[in-house]
Protein backbone atom coordinates (compact mmCIF):
# COMPACT_ATOMS: atom_id res chain seq x y z
CA UNK A 1 0.00 0.00 0.00
CA UNK A 2 1.26 3.46 -0.86
CA UNK A 3 0.47 6.86 0.69
CA UNK A 4 1.24 9.89 -1.47
CA UNK A 5 0.75 13.56 -0.57
CA UNK A 6 1.64 16.19 -3.18
CA UNK A 7 -0.08 19.16 -1.51
CA UNK A 8 -2.02 20.03 -4.68
CA UNK A 9 -5.14 20.65 -2.57
CA UNK A 10 -3.87 22.11 0.69
CA UNK A 11 -1.73 20.63 3.47
CA UNK A 12 -3.56 17.29 3.56
CA UNK A 13 -3.31 16.96 7.32
CA UNK A 14 0.27 18.24 7.71
CA UNK A 15 0.84 21.16 10.08
CA UNK A 16 3.43 23.09 12.09
CA UNK A 17 3.74 23.80 15.80
CA UNK A 18 3.89 27.04 17.79
CA UNK A 19 4.58 25.79 21.33
CA UNK A 20 3.24 23.60 24.15
CA UNK A 21 0.96 26.48 25.15
CA UNK A 22 -0.19 27.75 21.73
CA UNK A 23 -0.36 24.39 19.95
CA UNK A 24 -0.53 23.76 16.19
CA UNK A 25 -0.19 26.27 13.38
CA UNK A 26 -0.89 26.14 9.63
CA UNK A 27 1.97 25.57 7.24
CA UNK A 28 2.58 27.99 4.40
CA UNK A 29 1.22 26.46 1.18
CA UNK A 30 2.51 27.72 -2.16
CA UNK A 31 2.77 26.20 -5.64
CA UNK A 32 1.67 22.75 -4.42
CA UNK A 33 4.35 22.73 -1.71
CA UNK A 34 4.34 23.26 2.04
CA UNK A 35 6.95 25.48 3.64
CA UNK A 36 8.37 25.62 7.15
CA UNK A 37 10.66 28.49 8.10
CA UNK A 38 12.60 29.61 11.17
CA UNK A 39 12.44 30.71 13.90
CA UNK A 40 11.22 27.37 15.20
CA UNK A 41 10.05 26.69 18.74
CA UNK A 42 12.47 24.79 20.97
CA UNK A 43 10.73 21.58 22.07
CA UNK A 44 12.01 21.00 25.60
CA UNK A 45 9.80 17.99 26.42
CA UNK A 46 12.77 15.65 25.95
CA UNK A 47 15.54 17.69 27.55
CA UNK A 48 18.26 15.61 29.29
CA UNK A 49 18.04 13.00 30.69
CA UNK A 50 16.00 12.59 27.49
CA UNK A 51 17.52 12.77 24.00
CA UNK A 52 17.62 16.57 23.96
CA UNK A 53 15.94 19.52 22.31
CA UNK A 54 14.08 19.57 18.97
CA UNK A 55 12.68 21.90 16.34
CA UNK A 56 9.35 20.61 14.97
CA UNK A 57 9.02 21.46 11.27
CA UNK A 58 6.27 19.17 9.95
CA UNK A 59 3.70 16.99 11.72
CA UNK A 60 1.01 14.54 10.57
CA UNK A 61 -1.43 12.82 12.90
CA UNK A 62 -1.83 9.12 12.12
CA UNK A 63 -4.87 8.53 14.33
CA UNK A 64 -7.57 10.19 16.37
CA UNK A 65 -10.30 12.67 15.54
CA UNK A 66 -9.27 16.32 15.23
CA UNK A 67 -11.22 19.08 16.90
CA UNK A 68 -12.44 22.17 15.07
CA UNK A 69 -9.23 24.17 15.52
CA UNK A 70 -7.04 21.25 14.44
CA UNK A 71 -9.16 20.76 11.31
CA UNK A 72 -8.80 24.43 10.43
CA UNK A 73 -5.02 24.20 10.86
CA UNK A 74 -4.31 20.94 9.04
CA UNK A 75 -7.11 20.77 6.49
CA UNK A 76 -8.41 17.35 5.53
CA UNK A 77 -6.16 14.64 6.94
CA UNK A 78 -5.89 12.42 3.90
CA UNK A 79 -3.79 9.84 5.75
CA UNK A 80 -6.55 9.09 8.25
CA UNK A 81 -9.35 9.47 5.70
CA UNK A 82 -7.57 7.05 3.38
CA UNK A 83 -7.39 4.37 6.06
CA UNK A 84 -3.64 3.93 5.73
CA UNK A 85 -1.95 1.46 8.08
CA UNK A 86 -0.11 2.47 11.23
CA UNK A 87 2.35 -0.44 10.98
CA UNK A 88 5.45 1.37 9.71
CA UNK A 89 7.81 -1.60 10.10
CA UNK A 90 10.20 -1.65 7.11
CA UNK A 91 8.18 1.07 5.36
CA UNK A 92 10.03 3.21 2.81
CA UNK A 93 9.55 6.93 3.52
CA UNK A 94 10.35 9.29 0.65
CA UNK A 95 10.53 13.08 0.52
CA UNK A 96 10.93 15.46 -2.38
CA UNK A 97 12.37 18.55 -0.74
CA UNK A 98 14.65 21.52 -1.01
CA UNK A 99 15.61 24.47 1.15
CA UNK A 100 18.31 26.63 2.61
CA UNK A 101 19.33 25.62 6.10
CA UNK A 102 22.06 26.72 8.47
CA UNK A 103 21.78 23.50 10.45
CA UNK A 104 24.46 24.28 13.08
CA UNK A 105 24.95 20.65 13.97
CA UNK A 106 21.33 19.56 13.70
CA UNK A 107 19.97 17.01 11.23
CA UNK A 108 16.54 16.71 9.61
CA UNK A 109 15.17 13.34 10.72
CA UNK A 110 11.91 11.42 10.88
CA UNK A 111 10.22 11.00 14.26
CA UNK A 112 7.59 8.31 14.90
CA UNK A 113 5.41 8.43 18.02
CA UNK A 114 3.01 5.95 19.58
CA UNK A 115 0.93 5.94 22.75
CA UNK A 116 0.46 2.71 24.68
CA UNK A 117 -1.07 2.46 28.15
CA UNK A 118 -0.93 6.23 28.56
CA UNK A 119 2.77 6.58 27.69
CA UNK A 120 3.94 8.35 24.53
CA UNK A 121 7.19 7.00 23.09
CA UNK A 122 9.01 8.72 20.26
CA UNK A 123 11.88 7.35 18.18
CA UNK A 124 14.12 9.44 15.89
CA UNK A 125 15.58 7.82 12.77
CA UNK A 126 18.98 9.40 13.45
CA UNK A 127 20.85 6.80 11.39
CA UNK A 128 19.20 8.00 8.16
CA UNK A 129 18.97 11.81 8.11
CA UNK A 130 17.60 13.83 5.19
CA UNK A 131 19.85 16.35 3.46
CA UNK A 132 18.48 19.84 2.81
CA UNK A 133 19.90 21.28 -0.42
CA UNK A 134 19.04 24.38 -2.48
CA UNK A 135 17.89 22.23 -5.41
CA UNK A 136 15.08 19.68 -5.41
CA UNK A 137 16.04 16.14 -4.45
CA UNK A 138 14.17 12.93 -3.73
CA UNK A 139 15.43 11.00 -0.72
CA UNK A 140 14.24 7.74 0.81
CA UNK A 141 14.77 6.21 4.25
CA UNK A 142 13.70 2.76 5.43
CA UNK A 143 12.10 2.29 8.84
CA UNK A 144 14.03 -0.82 9.82
CA UNK A 145 13.32 -2.17 13.34
CA UNK A 146 17.00 -1.84 14.27
CA UNK A 147 17.54 0.23 17.44
CA UNK A 148 21.06 1.09 16.24
CA UNK A 149 19.44 3.26 13.54
CA UNK A 150 17.20 5.09 15.98
CA UNK A 151 17.33 7.29 19.10
CA UNK A 152 14.56 7.09 21.68
CA UNK A 153 13.42 10.53 22.85
CA UNK A 154 12.70 9.63 26.46
CA UNK A 155 11.57 12.47 28.72
CA UNK A 156 12.72 15.54 30.58
CA UNK A 157 12.82 15.25 34.36
CA UNK A 158 9.18 16.25 34.97
CA UNK A 159 7.33 14.67 32.01
CA UNK A 160 7.93 10.98 32.73
CA UNK A 161 4.23 10.65 33.56
CA UNK A 162 3.50 11.03 29.83
CA UNK A 163 6.72 10.44 27.84
CA UNK A 164 8.69 7.24 28.17
CA UNK A 165 10.36 4.32 26.45
CA UNK A 166 8.43 1.66 24.56
CA UNK A 167 10.49 -0.87 22.56
CA UNK A 168 11.11 0.26 18.98
CA UNK A 169 9.49 -2.80 17.40
CA UNK A 170 6.26 -2.14 19.32
CA UNK A 171 6.22 1.53 18.30
CA UNK A 172 6.81 0.78 14.61
CA UNK A 173 4.05 -1.84 14.62
CA UNK A 174 1.54 0.77 15.76
CA UNK A 175 2.50 4.39 15.07
CA UNK A 176 -0.90 5.51 16.32
CA UNK A 177 -0.11 9.11 17.26
CA UNK A 178 1.90 11.04 14.68
CA UNK A 179 4.94 11.28 12.46
CA UNK A 180 7.12 14.38 12.33
CA UNK A 181 10.09 15.89 10.54
CA UNK A 182 12.32 17.50 13.13
CA UNK A 183 15.74 19.06 13.60
CA UNK A 184 17.91 17.34 16.21
CA UNK A 185 20.12 17.81 18.17
CA UNK A 186 19.99 21.49 19.08
CA UNK A 187 22.77 23.46 20.73
CA UNK A 188 20.69 25.31 23.33
CA UNK A 189 22.95 27.84 25.07
CA UNK A 190 21.61 30.18 27.80
CA UNK A 191 22.17 33.89 27.24
CA UNK A 192 23.64 35.00 30.53
CA UNK A 193 23.97 33.30 33.92
CA UNK A 194 21.31 30.94 35.26
CA UNK A 195 20.27 29.83 38.68
CA UNK A 196 19.69 26.09 38.69
CA UNK A 197 19.91 23.28 36.17
CA UNK A 198 19.09 24.59 32.66
CA UNK A 199 17.53 21.23 31.75
CA UNK A 200 15.04 21.68 34.59
CA UNK A 201 14.07 25.06 33.12
CA UNK A 202 12.40 25.80 29.79
CA UNK A 203 14.41 27.63 27.13
CA UNK A 204 12.80 30.87 25.92
CA UNK A 205 10.19 30.63 28.67
CA UNK A 206 12.36 30.57 31.78
CA UNK A 207 15.56 31.94 30.25
CA UNK A 208 16.76 33.52 26.97
CA UNK A 209 19.00 31.60 24.57
CA UNK A 210 21.55 32.45 21.91
CA UNK A 211 19.46 31.99 18.74
CA UNK A 212 22.66 32.27 16.70
CA UNK A 213 23.49 28.73 17.88
CA UNK A 214 20.20 27.31 16.56
CA UNK A 215 19.17 26.24 13.04
CA UNK A 216 17.94 28.96 10.68
CA UNK A 217 16.40 28.80 7.24
CA UNK A 218 13.50 27.14 5.49
CA UNK A 219 12.48 23.76 4.10
CA UNK A 220 10.03 23.14 1.24
CA UNK A 221 8.22 19.82 0.81
CA UNK A 222 6.82 18.97 -2.60
CA UNK A 223 5.90 15.33 -1.99
CA UNK A 224 5.71 12.78 0.82
CA UNK A 225 5.46 9.12 -0.10
CA UNK A 226 5.19 6.10 2.18
CA UNK A 227 5.45 2.57 0.77
CA UNK A 228 4.22 0.19 3.45
CA UNK A 229 5.87 -3.23 3.65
Amino acid sequence: MRYVERFDDGPGGWYGWISNVAGPKPLEVRDSCVLSRSPWWIDYNHAPPGAGYLNLLYMLNTGGRPGEHQREVEGENRFIKGGYPTDFTDARFTLRLKGELEARGAQLVLLCQAVQEGICSGWLLTGQPFRVKPEWSEQTVTLVPDPAQWTCLGSRHDRADYYGVIPLEQVLRQVNTDILLVLHPLDVVPMGPLQGDPHHLRPERDYPVWRSRLPEGYVLLDEVRIDFA
